[in-house]
């Protein structure tokens, strides 16, 4: 399908996030969806925090709306307006995709976790074993935090500006991994896998997630940011020896999913 074939018979898939002009999904999705058959286009839409319950009410009654796609910062919002959800997205309490159920209400799945496993295997990575800083306890990096551990981290240290919103992650996951999940700091001394799952480094004016300097050349450095496609401290950790995955690589591990999810083979 092209935008010239574009028809009233047509399915509407939402990518909802503030900011939204950032995100890669809309093209990418709806090329995917045409190719395996479905008439479908992927529609970006800016909503803010205060407005996300009132939209997801309001785009709940357009017959014609199939999907949701969740980008920052709405992750958790709109995990309250799952009526079902996977197991993953229970526990964690935030959803990346919803669709809809055969009564019209909303089932949630979170595939971040799964993506940044994907993207950072695309670049010769691997969790396992390995001591692991988290920089970020939002909607992304709940999901990247128990992607790690399910994955084999020896350790997870968590770090977040939020420090109760980091406490609670901390608190949830040690039901499940016990002393392998600790708070963590800035410094990355001493870790093997440094992960950014904040927005820092989406403007030039950000800091580094982590204090590059103390990088060992031999860690590996991932990122969520796609925009730009290479964030300054991922450009950073490169310069220093380290091996690393863009957000661009945790996208293109996570579209995959996300389109077997939306035409429900998944």
């Amino acid at each position: 399908m092209s935008y010239a074939t574009l028809s009233g018979a047509t399915r509407v898939i939402a990518i909802i996030g503030d900011p939204i002009a950032q995100v890669k999904s809309p093209a990418n999705v709806t090329r995917m969806l045409n190719e395996r058959g479905h008439d479908t286009v992927v529609i970006p839409i800016q909503v803010t925090t205060q407005d996300v319950d009132a939209f997801i009410g309001g785009l709940s009654l357009a017959k014609n709306c199939d999907s949701i796609i969740v980008t920052i910062p709405h992750k958790f919002a709109t995990y309250a307006h799952c009526k079902t959800a996977t197991d993953r997205a229970e526990f964690l309490g935030s959803v990346n995709i919803l669709r809809r159920n055969e009564d019209g209400s909303w089932h949630g799945e979170m595939f971040d976790g799964m993506g940044m496993l994907g993207g950072i295997a695309s670049q010769g990575g691997d969790p396992k074993g390995k001591r692991t800083l988290l920089v970020g306890a939002g909607g992304a990096g709940t999901a990247i935090a128990l992607a790690l551990l399910e994955a084999g981290a020896t350790e997870l240290a968590i770090h977040d500006a939020d420090t109760t919103r980091r406490d609670a992650l901390i608190a949830r996951l040690k039901d499940r991994f016990g002393a392998r999940v600790k708070a963590g700091s800035a410094d990355p001394t001493g870790f093997e896998m440094v992960v950014n799952a904040t927005p820092m480094g989406m403007r030039p004016e950000d800091p580094y997630p982590v204090e590059v300097d103390k990088l060992s050349p031999d860690a590996f450095a991932a990122c969520v940011i796609t925009s730009p496609l290479v964030s300054p401290w991922i450009e950073a950790a490169r310069a220093k020896g380290c091996r690393a995955s863009v957000g661009v690589d945790m996208f293109g591990a996570e579209l995959r999913l996300m389109v077997d999810f939306l035409i429900g083979e998944a």
